[in-house]
């Protein structure tokens, strides 16, 4: 997917989602902003809130009337980290964008450092905790899920779903259509595989101080199934055909060494009992059928389809944007 053709008119866009963490808003503005302001660059911080059910958004509101740079897009119910990220990405009119969590485990010091990156010719840097202030519960199942990205995108980097990362204007751009479910903790692979140029960089990273983590153990599992929606898009979108066609052939060729081996039966014996795989034979040649038919279907689909849109998104409330 190309990026969109529209020039940049700030210098940087910070984007920070957010869900339920009124308690670290305020000191979270505070850190951004001096870092910012030592940079001598045009700014803005867009909160992405993720349908709060505490004051986050009150509060953000509140920084808004101190400080015009801070724009919200509250939406009114949850849809998770990728959709805000999405609709950041979307809005953000930063030459450099800078994603970080709002909880305080990101350092906003590390905000020139990724900028620098970016300004030694990368399209994106992604932040390495190296030294994780998490439990072993949440550490152990990253590193493993870390390890198999690496293996299967060739993307060789540490902390893939690291949130502290900068990006480039047409990178943001790129990939936000692709951002959806849980596909956030694959943006590095999404933009590697769009042919940016993409590193990591080591980051610090601080024990959660406010509020409690909003992932389980489950999203380590779910991880590995949108591992494989990644490598489909990347290989198939375009070609569909190509991979339900090759199971659709090796069912067939699975299906016909069967009936090829009863033929010989039934020549050699003059008879032929109805055997269990002989219909596991017709059963194959059934599916073969469904997976060239599924294949077809999906090529009708990529000739006609539209660019995923932001909007089905219901917002509640956007603040600090022009019409």
């Amino acid at each position: 997917m190309k990026a969109m053709n529209i020039i940049p008119t700030c210098d940087l866009s910070i984007i920070i989602p957010l869900l339920n963490e009124a308690d670290s808003l305020h000191e979270l503005y505070e850190r951004c902003r001096i870092e910012v302001n030592a940079l001598d660059l045009s700014y803005e911080f867009i909160f992405i809130d993720d349908g709060s059910t505490d004051n986050s958004a009150a509060i953000i509101q509140e920084l808004h009337q101190q400080d015009p740079h801070i724009k919200l897009i509250q939406f009114r119910h949850n849809y998770g980290k990728a959709a805000g990220l999405a609709i950041g990405f979307e809005a953000a009119n930063g030459a450099i964008v800078i994603t970080m969590d709002a909880d305080l485990q990101d350092d906003p010091a590390e905000i020139p450092n990724l900028i620098a990156k970016i300004n030694d010719g990368w399209d994106l840097v992604s932040g390495w905790k190296k030294k994780r202030k998490d439990p072993l519960t949440k550490r152990l199942p990253s590193k493993v899920f870390n390890y198999v990205t690496a293996k299967v995108t060739g993307l060789k980097i540490h902390d893939a779903n690291c949130g502290l990362k900068a990006y480039r204007y047409e990178v943001a751009k790129t990939v936000y259509p692709y951002l959806y479910g849980e596909l956030h903790r694959y943006i590095p692979v999404l933009a590697h595989m769009e042919g940016f140029r993409v590193t990591e960089t080591v980051v610090v990273h601080h024990p959660r101080k406010y509020g409690i983590s909003k992932y389980g153990m489950w999203r380590f599992f779910s991880g590995f199934f949108d591992l494989t929606t990644v490598v489909f898009l990347n290989r198939y979108t375009k070609r569909p055909l190509h991979f339900f066609g090759i199971l659709g052939l090796i069912t067939w060729a699975t299906a016909s060494l069967i009936a090829l081996y009863f033929f010989w039966v039934w020549l050699n014996e003059g008879a032929l009992r109805v055997r269990p795989m002989l219909l596991f034979a017709g059963f194959l040649a059934v599916i073969g059928v469904q997976f060239f038919s599924m294949g077809l279907l999906g090529e009708m689909i990529t000739r006609f389809r539209q660019t995923p849109h932001t909007a089905d998104y219901l917002i509640k409330n956007r603040l600090g944007f022009t019409k």
